[in-house]
């Protein structure tokens, strides 16, 4: 074992990531998973890329009542679901070692978080949604359409929960790759030129 993983040295801006993380994910209808996790570099690049999705996604940005689309948010998931496949294919096993009871990986967490919390959400609301979409007369515009659907108040409940989820996702894999706050930190505004 070299000095650089005896030391936790992540691979972000030559900086030292943690040796050591306790995860806890709430998964509504299903309960928590929960653990120690001990990441080794290849899981701290992955923790890296899939940060980076999540955080230029619509699915970790809170949709208020009349903001965004359902169907942006759902497409959005559906994008996760595949770039989170892409980097455990990528990675391999390296972000999927076996581990003793009470520890998780990236390889843990990322499949459970598609498998219990995204999937169930899409497997249900897509074919609704797209029911309702193909029901649209002619002269009403998607966006009033999809606002008036009765079920809308109920899925975007459910995409909220969900994004607890991510987040709290999220918010693991950025103390893992140990870099800055790419969510919930704001640019300052420049004040205006008189």
């Amino acid at each position: 074992m070299g000095l650089r993983q005896r030391l936790g040295r992540g691979r972000r801006g030559g900086g030292f990531g943690p040796r050591e993380i306790t995860v806890k994910l709430s998964i509504p209808f299903v309960g928590e998973i929960s653990g120690v996790w001990e990441p080794g570099d290849s899981e701290r690049d992955a923790a890296w890329e899939l940060y980076v999705e999540l955080a230029t996604r619509i699915s970790v940005v809170e949709l208020g009542e009349d903001e965004g689309l359902l169907r942006e948010a759902l497409s959005s998931l559906y994008t996760v679901f595949a770039t989170t496949r892409e980097i455990l294919r990528r990675y391999g096993p390296a972000v999927a070692p076996r581990v003793a009871p009470g520890k998780v990986t990236f390889g843990v967490l990322a499949v459970n978080v598609l498998n219990l919390s995204i999937r169930p959400l899409l497997s249900r609301w897509h074919p609704l949604l797209t029911a309702h979409e193909a029901a649209r007369p002619e002269h009403v515009d998607p966006v009033a359409h999809e606002r008036s659907w009765v079920r809308s108040t109920e899925l975007r409940a459910e995409i909220e929960s969900v994004r607890q989820v991510l987040l709290s996702l999220a918010k693991a894999l950025n103390e893992v790759a140990a870099v800055g706050d790419l969510i919930t930190v704001r640019v300052p505004q420049q004040a205006s030129a008189p």
